[in-house]
């Protein structure tokens, strides 16, 4: 099984003690996003979870927690975009995220985190001449901390028509600009660039269009061998499926294009019932609540990398 600790918060930059003690205790539980009274618990021990993966546009406080997790492996995504806190409000300085970028990559290796520049949206300051810039300097100032570099492009889900509405995603011959300008600019930095389920007619420049966590970027990354390669939930996407173990409206840094929060008051409202002790996120287990143990199946072939 492969846990997943930000599809629909960002743990590691805000409830990394929480998630601490869950590892310390050895489980935890999630409330069902749509049936709140299912609750499922996930056992929290290497023999059972493949992979841990984590999605974060801060690492810093998990830094110090580090050596306790290499009991696991584990699999980064770290999110860095150039945009000022007009649009990432609580997003801490850029500078500080990318040293603590290189000091994660230099305890866990370059091949296990993966840079995300995304979303990728245009308005008035952000023009396609200016991400060039931006994505130029960002991959120098990261080069030989990472191998890999994911983009997408903004998506306008409802929240975001709500949150961001001078906020638009590229248009296709902007898309095509942008791509045909960052893959130069991320071979030169010796990173591969892919695109998270954007369309495969960008597939002719030789990038990958159907997935950032597939089954074989896994495996290349932790040098395992796994046994499915279970696709996503969408359309042309190969990403694995993960067991996310966030809750959707508790990430602070309200994002303006955020599609895990649907207002910022209903996130802090949530994160004043987070209790760091607490085996669940937000809250605690209730008298009514209907707990079921997670069926945890490895997908690995065995203990041994591609190359024993």
């Amino acid at each position: 099984m492969i846990i997943n600790t930000g599809q629909r918060t960002d743990i590691p930059a805000f409830y990394s003690e929480w998630f601490m003690n869950r590892i310390n205790e050895g489980f935890c539980y999630v409330r069902n996003p749509y049936f709140p009274k299912q609750v499922t618990k996930y056992i929290l021990d290497p023999s059972v979870v493949d992979v841990l993966v984590f999605c974060t546009k801060n690492p810093t406080p998990m830094l110090k927690y580090i050596d306790k997790l290499k009991k696991f492996r584990m699999f980064w995504f770290v999110t860095i975009t150039p945009y000022g806190k007009d649009i990432e409000v609580n997003v801490p300085d850029k500078k500080e995220i990318i040293e603590s970028f290189k000091k994660l990559s230099c305890i866990i290796g370059k091949e296990k985190i993966h840079l995300r520049y995304d979303p990728v949206i245009i308005n008035d300051e952000w023009t396609v001449e200016k991400h060039i810039r931006a994505f130029r300097r960002l991959l120098t100032l990261l080069r030989g901390y990472t191998t890999s570099v994911t983009i997408s492009f903004l998506d306008i889900y409802d929240k975001v028509k709500k949150n961001a509405k001078d906020l638009k995603a590229p248009s296709p011959s902007e898309e095509e600009s942008l791509i045909q300008a960052f893959i130069p600019i991320a071979k030169e930095n010796g990173m591969v660039l892919r695109l998270c389920l954007e369309n495969s007619k960008y597939q002719k420049y030789g990038i990958t269009t159907n997935g950032c966590m597939t089954k074989e970027i896994i495996e290349e990354a932790l040098q395992i061998s796994l046994n499915k390669n279970i696709k996503g939930f969408r359309k042309g996407c190969n990403c694995l499926i993960t067991n996310d173990i966030g809750q959707y409206n508790t990430c602070l840094h309200n994002c303006r294009y955020c599609y895990a929060n649907y207002s910022y008051d209903l996130v802090k409202k949530n994160y004043k019932n987070h209790n760091k002790y607490s085996p669940l996120l937000i809250g605690d287990i209730e008298e009514d609540d209907i707990i079921k143990e997670a069926k945890m199946e490895s997908y690995i072939n065995d203990v041994h990398t591609l190359f024993d």
